[in-house]
């Protein structure tokens, strides 16, 4: 994968440290771009999102248990953060993301796929060489671009620091 930077120990499954991929990003940092692609299958970045505050959270894939918890726990909240975009970034196709929101009701969260081009989890550093599925991770990004709160979860069948991240963004608002 190119001159990437390869870290070990961050993450596991169920117990077996993985490989992450990419460029660490931690709070304080400007957050990189990327380009993933909608459940309409339209390109978007960053940029589509500037001059708003964002709770970006990986995960694996949608259709596994702890994915789904989160994402619908992230939904539930979301309407409370009032002024902040919630997006889940996964491999998951995008026809997969679109059923499975619909099947899910899920509506306050905006889900995209990373799967052409990890671009995401590249730019994050949250690319698992081993499976080339994304690290179960949280990052908060305020209004003017920059990274205030960054978790990598330790296992990826853990749930993240809900209250950590949901109090970072709403400092952002």
């Amino acid at each position: 994968m190119g001159s990437l930077k390869e870290r070990k120990g961050l993450t596991a499954m169920k117990g077996a440290p993985l490989v992450l991929v990419g460029n660490p990003v931690a709070a304080g940092d400007k957050a990189p771009d990327f380009k993933v692609i909608s459940n309409d299958l339209v390109p978007v970045t960053l940029g589509s999102y500037r001059g708003k505050a964002l709770v970006i959270a990986s995960v694996p894939s949608l259709d596994t248990s702890v994915c789904d918890i989160e994402t619908r726990r992230f939904n539930q909240e979301a309407s409370a953060l009032g002024g902040v975009t919630v997006l889940t970034i996964s491999m998951d196709l995008p026809f997969a993301q679109k059923r499975w929101c619909g099947a899910a009701d899920v509506r306050s969260v905006v889900t995209l796929s990373d799967h052409k081009e990890a671009s995401f989890g590249k730019a994050y550093g949250v690319l698992i060489k081993e499976k080339r599925l994304l690290a179960r991770a949280v990052f908060v990004v305020d209004r003017e671009g920059t990274v205030r709160y960054a978790e990598i979860v330790d296992d990826l069948s853990h749930e993240p620091n809900y209250k950590a991240a949901l109090d970072a963004a709403r400092k952002v608002v």
